[in-house]
Parts: C-alpha cells; structure tokens; sequence
C-alpha cells in the first residue's frame, strides 16, 4: 500500500517519527510520506527509520496556502513532494509561515478566555513539546486537557474552525504562489482533499486549471473527506485537465480518529510518474 499523506508529532500528529514507521510497517504500507505542516524537519528521520521497517519513504510536507473568494482569503492545502530542503525561497517561506503561526496562538487564547476558557501559553506548549511550531491542534489539546472540551474534534467544530469564534487569520502564501515556488525547489505539488470541509464551492476545476499553469501535477482525489461521488468527480476532473489522482489517510494518531493508515492509498503508476517528476524537476526524494 501507498500512503502519501500522513503526520507525526512534529506538526499536528500524536506519534513520534518511529512511533509512525513501525505503525506503517505493522499495517503492510510499502510507501509512506511524512508530510507535516510546513516542515520536512521530521523526513529524514523518518528515512532512517523506514530502511530497518521496509517503508520507503517520500519526502513531503502540507503546505498552508490560499485562495481568494469573494474577497475572502480561504485556506488550501497543498502536499508538496521531494522539494530540495536547501532551496532558499522555499525556507525563507516556510520560516515566515511557522512564524505567523507561532504569533496568532495568544490572540487566540485571548478569544478564549473571552470566553471562559482561560489558557496559558505554557498550557499550549505542553501539548507541543515535539512539534516545530504551536498551532490550532495543540490549542484544542490544551482545552481538552484543562476540561473545556471533551475532543479536539469538539474544540474545533465549537471554536477554532476556520472563521470560528476562536479563530485568527495568519500569512500563507497564496496557492499560485506555493505552487510555483515548490516547483521551482523541484517539488510535485498536489493539492490535498480539494473537497473536503466544504470546500467544493470554492476549489472548482477552474482554480485547479490556473494552478496547473503554474506547475500543479495533481490532486488527492480519494481521501476520507470526500462522498465516493466526489472521488469519481475528482478522477474525471483530473483525468480532464492532465492531473494525476492520488490517494492518502491523512493519518494524524488519536489527532484525527476517522482517518486510519492506508484508508486510501495511490496506485503505484501514480507514484511512479510522482518519482519520475521529480527527478526531471531536480527534486530530492
């Protein structure tokens, strides 16, 4: 099996990197990406681990973009494959993005004890003594933790969902944007679960269409987010406009509780012609 779509502790996940190869290797998954957010800290560690476990091992992060609507910038995630960890536009962003994280956490605590739900930024970092920056998840750990909520599942249909009454708007470059720069650190980007939280007003054929012209090589198609009627749409969107169509968990641990390893996997010509890009972009695998 093909995973091309999970995350450790590093980010937003609750295993360590070892703690994700050996579960990986226990459920026969021959291919797996690290795709934390906004990082590759956690590859080659993961690397290492998946020569001993017979895992290869993808290079990859999720990269937080966006696009505008009605004037309104609404978040897009884009998976990006074998970006060379050097290239320096890419880091220049990569830093900004994981800083503009790091300063929103207060603001949002300051909305929550608005609230009556009072936390300390050392009750957040307590959740996130792993991770290479502090972000909505470990928030909705916190607030579990102090008893506010009873899942981060809870905290963030209640508060912390995008436009929530806990939420705050940070930097990410525009999708076009990332698109671009990770091709240009000759990375395969992939926009991840196109359709799912409702998005599927806003990411139409035609936005996937534009980004395509700035080096898009597919989209997740099939992922746990998505009806089985819109994984066939997404093929055929796909398929139209000359993208591939891959398939991934999305696993987070006890993160995310609907999205177990291997529940969608990539066929592995699709993997194939993945590796192949990259090789031809100058990427790293």
């Amino acid at each position: 099996m093909i995973d091309l779509h999970t995350h450790s502790a590093i980010s937003d996940g609750t295993d360590t990197v070892p703690e994700l190869i050996g579960k990986a290797e226990a459920q026969g998954i021959t291919v797996l990406s690290l795709t934390d957010h906004d990082t590759m800290a956690g590859v080659n560690e993961a690397k290492v681990y998946g020569v001993g476990a017979g895992v290869e091992v993808l290079r990859g992060m999720e990269m937080s973009t966006h696009i505008v609507v009605d004037g309104a910038n609404k978040p897009v995630h884009l998976l990006a494959y074998g970006a060379r960890p050097d290239d320096r536009d890419l880091t220049s962003m990569l830093e900004a993005v994981l800083e503009a994280r790091r300063t929103r956490v207060p603001a949002m605590l300051e909305l929550l004890a608005g609230m009556g739900m009072p936390l300390d930024i050392e009750d957040v970092e307590a959740q996130s003594v792993r991770a290479s920056s502090t972000g909505r998840p470990h928030i909705a750990d916190a607030m579990v933790a102090k008893g506010y909520v009873t899942s981060r599942d809870e905290a963030f249909k209640r508060y912390l969902y995008d436009s929530g009454p806990a939420y705050v708007h940070r930097y990410t470059p525009s999708l076009n944007e990332a698109v671009g720069l990770v091709t240009r650190a000759g990375a395969v980007p992939v926009i991840a679960h196109p359709w799912g939280r409702g998005n599927r007003p806003m990411v139409t054929p035609e936005i996937m269409a534009d980004a395509k012209s700035y080096g898009l090589f597919g989209i997740e198609a099939d992922h746990i987010d998505h009806t089985p009627q819109e994984r066939r749409l997404l093929h055929e969107v796909a398929d139209d406009l000359g993208l591939v169509a891959t398939g991934s968990s999305d696993y987070h641990g006890t993160g995310k509780t609907r999205n177990p390893l291997g529940v969608c996997t990539t066929p592995p010509d699709v993997y194939e012609k993945i590796k192949t890009e990259i090789e031809e972009r100058g990427g790293q695998l």
